[in-house]
């Protein structure tokens, strides 16, 4: 393939120009024989007065003709011609002076149907800029429109309508500025604070933990003395071995580890000797000496003087137990990492909230942020130890459903079941949208809800389009009742289980059938008061596309057009000429709008009242495309839903959620001969992946930077100064609240495994004696319905909105925030009064 221009010369840009007139000679004169146009919406040549009237989009003497050139002509004289007698010679004073390319590849002959060459628009892969998005598309055609109606009504006034078009124009081309300086100076902005965390990072080492075999027993202890350093303000100690997070289950004589910490204060006058601080820190056993667990403490450097640990142990046997331990210094103190964690957490949400970047990058930003805060206090981690925080099981599952979803979407089974729930709802919307909120809350019961979201988001996009709604308000319906539902069983939502499994809870009577029973009452009750508020939330909002179908649909396949242009690469001279042509349909597809929209006035649809009528149709276009892998793709995810259901209840099965997924995408990609695996792998949401891994790795870093442990310290010292009469009531209400609005802000999984420990020393504490069962209900509540309160407080709203944006739907995070926050606060303050009514006034502890 060769692409040459007339004189030898390259160009970039856009080699297409359109003038605009109003006056039928010029349009005359320039339509006559021998002439090619130079229009993108129409990809032939055009000769003669008559087929290039029947061929060009704006009829003779209206608006919008466009400028055609000769097809053997010089353009630099043709050019000059037309700037000597140019319709608007102020207003299109600045032409393109780029030239033509002409094409004669066989790749793209078919958009041509005359022999030799033709003008091709070509574009520069910079040429779509940030103005052209997709969110300011609809303000930037009908801007378009009503510049054309301006056109045509400027015959009357032409004086007037020049100077209201340069006014115009000037204002337009002082907002692009504006928007051109913005956009900078963000780039500049994050580029600086990119670096700046860079060099942070690299200036401080890996601080590898040299952990020390110990062998201690009631008759033998260990100690060492360390030297203390100039900047160091904290010691940090690790021990591993078999240990447990959490006090004794019950009061008496315990098997422990104690590990005293001693130094001497910073001393006085030289009349006064420098006493000896000591502090003491217990660590209880594992008593079946099964499991492995790393428990960290921090404490106070107070002086330069030498540091002392000890380390002894309390058996009931003279047994030796073998530990490990660590110890490195940290330079800056609890309060001021618990800061630097609640800034760097506020700006991901400055970035996320604003849209200034995308969510994925925000979460790498915050990511490496907290990262460099980590290498200045002294505590970095190594790429292996940060590798480590990722959720991999999480990340499996996600990947083998989206999959499973990918190839399940071959068989057109997800307009079927558009058609289906249409027809069940009789053409009524708010009977659709309760009756699919209802089905999601009950399988997100006993499926994970970020199987529930893949399962159905695209189900729910096919019916809306079916129906001509704005699927981005039954979307976040959906995905909210998905996170109420899931907090109804312990295996619906991830902090759920993570209670359960819980062998501490195990012991004091917290088992499965006990907890799904509590939970699931509660929810009931949520769900009750969640359908009305539902209703009145969308009361004045219209779920109905305000245009018609047809604009609606169109709109649509520009933005899927322009999609596809920007993911070509413009690796090689073709690839630029396949994106140039796509960007080249854009255009005609922008043109074809702008004249619907000026001849289609906006109505608002009704409900349907030929349902009837049109379901038949519905039915005759949306059948079974593929039934032979329809049955394949049904027999691999019943297979794949009824190992979820083994791996919770039967412990033969050693599988985990995330190795199910992965073999299930693997049975059907045998099963459906998957030979081109590239188109499979484009739908799979990358970006959502990404944005996972980075959010997992955020999280694990501010929790070393203590952020949640100080929430949960903070909770529990507030809990103590409240009466003993009245402390249990005061708990419950404390702890729901400060787990939903922790968990709408940061990932709910970590800060549950976080509050346990806190809860069950706060449970055992002499001066306080609150019952546990009480205490995790309000924790799994909260928990599970605060992800309602943000788009990224729980993961089936991530991969919902994944989704959603993959086919052009993408909701943004104040318009998933303006229904979810409201639904998160009625839905907590009902689940609590549940709780307070269950175990304060009735006693079901």
């Amino acid at each position: 393939m060769h692409l040459e221009n007339k004189d030898g010369r390259l160009t970039s840009g856009v080699l297409e120009m359109e003038i605009h007139q109003t006056s039928a000679p010029m349009s005359a004169g320039l339509g006559g024989p021998g002439l090619v146009g130079l229009n993108t919406s129409n990809h032939r040549p055009q000769q003669g007065d008559s087929k290039a009237d029947s061929l060009n989009p704006y009829p003779s003497g209206a608006a919008g003709q466009s400028c055609w050139a000769p097809v053997d002509q010089d353009f630099g004289s043709f050019f000059a011609e037309w700037r000597s007698h140019p319709p608007f010679p102020q207003f299109f004073s600045s032409s393109s002076k780029d030239p033509c390319f002409t094409e004669n590849t066989p790749l793209l002959r078919n958009f041509s149907q005359e022999k030799g060459s033709r003008c091709v628009p070509i574009y520069h892969p910079e040429f779509i800029t940030a103005e052209e998005s997709w969110e300011n598309s609809s303000a930037e055609w009908e801007g378009g429109s009503l510049l054309s109606r301006e056109l045509v009504g400027s015959s009357g006034s032409a004086s007037s309508e020049k100077g209201e078009l340069l006014d115009s124009a000037h204002i337009r081309f002082r907002l692009s500025k504006l928007r051109c300086c913005v956009r900078w100076l963000k780039v500049t902005g994050l580029f600086v604070f990119v670096v700046l965390c860079s060099i942070l990072f690299s200036l401080y080492p890996d601080q590898g933990k040299f952990w020390q075999l110990l062998a201690v027993s009631p008759l033998e202890s260990y100690s060492v003395n360390l030297s203390s350093h100039a900047d160091s303000m904290l010691l940090q100690v690790d021990l591993a071995g078999a240990l447990v997070a959490s006090g004794p289950s019950h009061l008496g004589r315990e098997e422990h580890v104690v590990v005293e910490v001693t130094q001497a204060n910073a001393p006085g006058s030289r009349w006064w000797r420098p006493q000896q601080v000591t502090h003491n820190w217990t660590v209880f056993l594992n008593p079946s000496r099964s499991e492995r667990m790393v428990l960290s403490k921090t404490f106070e450097v107070l002086s330069r003087e030498p540091v002392s640990i000890s380390v002894r142990a309390s058996l009931q046997q003279t047994q030796v137990v073998p530990l490990l331990m660590a110890h490195q210094y940290l330079r800056t103190s609890i309060e001021a990492q618990v800061t630097i964690a609640a800034v760097i957490l506020a700006g991901v949400y400055v970035l996320i909230i604003f849209e200034i970047v995308h969510r994925t990058l925000a979460a790498m930003l915050g990511s490496l942020a907290a990262l460099a805060a980590l290498a200045v206090i002294g505590d970095r981690p190594s790429l292996t130890h940060v590798v480590e925080w990722i959720d991999f099981e999480t990340l499996a599952l996600l990947f083998g459903m989206m999959i499973l979803v990918a190839i399940f979407s071959e068989t057109g089974f997800f307009d079927y079941c558009a058609v289906k729930a249409y027809q069940l709802s009789r053409g009524r919307v708010w009977a659709m949208i309760i009756m699919l909120c209802l089905i999601v809350a009950v399988l997100s019961a006993f499926l994970d809800n970020v199987t529930t979201a893949l399962l159905f988001t695209p189900v729910t996009i096919r019916l809306c389009e079916v129906l001509n709604l704005d699927p981005r308000q039954v979307l976040i319906a959906e995905v909210i009742f998905t996170n109420i539902g899931g907090a109804a069983t312990a295996i619906g939502d991830p902090p759920n289980v993570i209670i359960v499994s819980n062998e501490e809870l195990r012991k004091m009577g917290l088992d499965f059938a006990g907890f799904t029973a509590h939970m699931f009452a509660g929810i009931c009750f949520v769900l009750l008061f969640s359908f009305p508020l539902l209703r009145l939330l969308y009361w004045n909002k219209k779920l109905y596309n305000k245009e018609p179908s047809e604009i609606v649909e169109l709109k649509h396949e520009i933005h899927v057009w322009r999609l596809t242009a920007q993911r070509i690469s413009p690796a090689s001279r073709e690839e630029t000429a396949v994106r140039g042509l796509l960007l080249g349909k854009v255009l005609a597809l922008e043109r074809l709008l702008a004249r619907r929209l000026h001849s289609f006035h906006r109505q608002i649809s009704q409900e349907d009242k030929n349902w009837e009528t049109n379901i038949q149709e519905l039915q005759r276009k949306h059948r079974i495309s593929d039934k032979i892998l329809l049955a394949k793709c049904l027999t691999v995810l019943g297979f794949v839903i009824v190992m979820f259901f083994l791996n919770s209840f039967v412990p033969g099965v050693h599988l985990d959620i995330g190795w199910i997924a992965i073999l299930g995408a693997i049975w059907l990609l045998i099963l459906a001969d998957i030979h081109d695996f590239e188109i499979i792998l484009h739908r799979v949401e990358w970006a959502t992946l990404l944005f996972f891994a980075a959010l997992f790795v955020l999280m694990e870093a501010l929790a070393h930077l203590h952020l949640i442990e100080y929430v949960g310290e903070q909770t529990a010292l507030i809990i103590k100064m409240v009466p003993e009469d009245q402390r249990l009531a005061a708990a419950i209400i404390l702890v729901v609240w400060v787990s939903a609005i922790a968990s709408s802000l940061i990932d709910n999984i970590p800060f549950t495994a976080t509050m346990i420990p806190v809860l069950l020393n706060l449970s055992r504490d002499p001066e306080v004696s609150l019952p546990v069962p009480p205490l995790m209900y309000a924790l799994a509540l909260g928990a599970c319905l605060g992800g309602n309160g943000t788009l990224i407080g729980a993961s089936a709203n991530v991969v919902c909105s994944g989704i959603a944006e993959q086919h052009g739907y993408g909701f943004s995070f104040m318009e998933f925030f303006r229904l979810g926050f409201p639904m998160m606060v009625v839905s907590c303050m009902v689940g609590m009064c549940y709780l307070l009514v269950a175990h304060v006034v009735i006693g079901w502890n």
